[in-house]
């Protein structure tokens, strides 16, 4: 096994924290300044999340020696959150010609290699490990937003193998995550391409072009709104599990935070969730919607959300929420008559809105087509938690073996 020797990481690194830009020097256009939203979470640069500039005149004279270079490694320093671990992960991406010319702003960190000492690619991946990642947990300030600086970095030490060693492990890293993003790309394509099967068969739903039946919606489903929040009913002992806005996203739940309150007997009748509902958003992204699958075996709901049960006999679940998704895409919901945008769907609005129904074949054969993506994504989410925790492997034992 090759050695590695702990060093300062001020000693195997260079690196510079951006300026205090204050609000008034901001302009809309000039030099591009680096926000900490501008660097994703998967690893690359964004600069069209933010408009902030500083003028060509600052950029190229008192800032000058802020204005980063192709190849830099930029990562945030404030507003990174804590993992289940328990511990800080921080983000970071590598600057290219095309985001140039570009300043380091406040909270954003640059590091360049040190010639014969390191190697910048070992150390994107090195932020990921145990070794980093306890270091800065400990050292970091703030209580709402954890934000760490050069005073924090100077006090980390890296374990550093030589440098061929360096380049040999971040080349087998940056082909397990070149994996993991090919996994994730994967499974993203399968969402587009039912996109592309509905407007094939369905056309342009929101000017009904294949003059498909219209229907009132409540004469093809059920719909209620849920529950409201009673603070007063957050601890007694008939405490159910319910959903939330937020818990619904286009085709599929966010269930990483779920709320409880009390629904007693009647509440539980007529708020419990049934396999195969629809749960639709009546405020914020209005309509944004996906399918219960009993994810949980009793959940309930709140008010800011609809629950619509499908006749069955008259239109398919899958065919709906893919409605919801074309008709949001394209303006807002409204009825094909006034066309009017709706930006909160109340429970009357949502009955009178009028929608395009195609022969139940029709649907079910999209339906059928839903079916058989989501198997296969089932396969490829399996495939991509093997491939991350081959990822996960392949890191702890680089930084720890």
């Amino acid at each position: 096994m090759v050695s590695s020797k702990q060093v300062p990481l001020s000693e195997a690194y260079w690196f510079q924290e951006g300026p205090g830009v204050r609000n008034w020097q901001f302009t809309t256009s000039g030099v591009k300044l680096l926000n900490v939203g501008n660097i994703t979470k998967d690893g690359n640069i964004d600069l069209d999340k933010t408009d902030k500039h500083i003028s060509l005149e600052e950029a190229e004279g008192k800032y000058s020696h802020f204005l980063v270079d192709e190849g830099d490694l930029v990562i945030a320093s404030s507003g990174i959150s804590f993992d289940e671990d328990g511990m800080l992960r921080t983000r970071g991406a590598f600057i290219e010609k095309k985001h140039l010319p570009l300043c380091l702003n406040t909270s954003t960190i640059r590091f360049k290699a040190i010639d014969g000492v390191s190697d910048l690619n070992f150390f994107k991946f090195w932020l990921d490990s145990f070794e980093f990642r306890n270091q800065v947990s400990r050292l970091v300030t703030g209580s709402a937003q954890q934000n760490f600086g050069p005073s924090h970095l100077k006090a980390i030490n890296i374990s550093l193998p030589p440098l061929t060693e360096q380049k040999r492990i971040a080349s087998l890293l940056a082909r397990a995550d070149r994996l993991r993003h090919l996994r994730r790309t994967a499974h993203e394509l399968g969402e587009s391409l039912l996109q592309s099967v509905f407007l094939e068969m369905f056309g342009h739903v929101r000017v009904n072009d294949k003059k498909w039946e219209l229907s009132k919606f409540e004469d093809v489903c059920e719909s209620r709104l849920g529950k409201m929040l009673d603070d007063k009913k957050q601890t007694g002992k008939h405490k159910r599990q319910y959903l939330r806005n937020f818990n619904v996203q286009w085709f599929h739940f966010d269930l990483s935070d779920i709320a409880e309150m009390d629904f007693d007997e009647k509440d539980r009748k007529e708020f419990r969730l049934q396999d195969g509902d629809i749960l639709m958003c009546e405020g914020g992204e209005v309509g944004r919607c996906a399918i219960w699958k009993n994810q949980i075996e009793e959940c309930y709901f709140q008010k800011a959300l609809h629950r619509v049960r499908p006749n069955l006999e008259l239109v398919k679940s899958e065919y709906l929420v893919h409605l919801f998704w074309w008709l949001a895409q394209t303006g807002g919901l409204g009825d094909f008559t006034s066309q009017v945008t709706i930006a909160h769907l109340t429970g009357e609005k949502l009955k009178e809105l009028v929608i395009p129904v195609p022969p139940l074949s029709k649907q079910e054969e999209f339906a059928g087509v839903v079916a058989r993506v989501e198997s296969l994504r089932g396969k490829m989410s399996e495939g991509e938690r093997q491939v991350n925790g081959l990822f996960e492997s392949l890191l702890h034992e680089a930084f720890n073996g």
